[in-house]
């Protein structure tokens, strides 16, 4: 066999100072470079195209990362229209699905604005449904906030009997702080001086949850956002927020102790304290954009 029958049924490496002639080559389907085995990974041969076939890491935290091939249904990771992955997209929420989920019943689909239209009826409601919980919300915390605040009055410690009340408010703050740090789950790697105990809720007038509450830790140093996405996860909240989407998909955290919704760049630990308490909500808009 002449070398140009060799050449004729493989291709060399695209890869610099590599070259390797590979009877089986792989093409990348981001730069669609030609590559042998050991460089046909995007971090082998330092693929330049890479950035272009997926989303931006979000700014809110160390989110995952999606491919913008991948199935649009959240709980999917499946890529589509790639080699041997065929692609549907669906004409009447205009998004891409897998063949698993290509059905509307399978995505979900009555209850998606579709991408480039108005929101519908059902999406002004829920948006109306949410801002009402969140005012709802907002004065609760206002009036739990009044109650610590009388209580702390109370306990002041200007004669024995109050001090003996201040003691026992004392006591009885660190007997719940310590029930809910043996009580909270989290990441076992995050070290003790760094974390923060909260209370966590899934607001039943705006989502669906597995679980409504729970007691959970975290990073102090974490943004909102990564928080957002932790406890999700925790009460199986259904999260699509790194999908893109309106606001009326959105899931926000509502501090009670603030007394403000809280915005996905912050960090946990500045308005956040050990033993308070936050609230995942759905369709309530952007902080800044909502004051009630």
């Amino acid at each position: 066999m002449s070398k140009g029958d060799v050449d004729a049924i493989g291709a060399h490496c695209q890869m610099a100072y590599c070259h390797v002639l590979d009877f089986l080559p792989f093409k990348c389907n981001a730069c669609e470079g030609v590559y042998c085995l050991d460089h046909r990974t995007e971090a082998a041969h330092t693929c330049s195209k890479a950035a272009d076939k997926r989303r931006p890491r979000s700014p809110n935290g160390p989110s995952p990362v999606f491919d913008e091939r991948q199935c649009a249904d959240p709980a999917c990771k499946t890529l589509i229209s790639v080699h041997l992955t065929t692609g549907v997209r669906c004409t009447t929420c205009n998004r891409s699905y897998c063949l698993k989920h290509r059905m509307g019943e399978d995505h979900n689909c009555k209850n998606l604005i579709p991408i480039g239209a108005r929101p519908s009826n059902a999406f002004r409601r829920q948006r109306d449904q949410g801002i009402s919980a969140l005012s709802k919300l907002k004065a609760w915390a206002e009036n739990k906030r009044a109650e610590d605040r009388n209580k702390k009055i109370k306990t002041l410690p200007f004669g024995f009997g109050k001090l003996g009340k201040s003691a026992s408010s004392s006591s009885t703050a660190m007997k719940e702080t310590n029930d809910l740090k043996k009580a909270a789950k989290g990441d076992a790697s995050v070290p003790q001086d760094k974390r923060i105990y909260l209370n966590v809720e899934a607001s039943a007038d705006t989502t669906k949850s597995k679980y409504p509450s729970g007691k959970f830790f975290y990073n102090k140093e974490w943004t909102v956002g990564r928080v957002l996405d932790a406890a999700a996860k925790s009460l199986q909240v259904e999260n699509v927020n790194n999908r893109g989407g309106g606001e009326e998909e959105k899931l926000r955290v509502f501090h009670v102790e603030g007394g403000r919704l809280l915005r996905f760049n912050e960090k946990i630990g500045g308005p956040c304290a050990t033993g308070n308490m936050i609230v995942l909500l759905r369709g309530v808009g952007e902080p800044d954009l909502i004051d009630l």
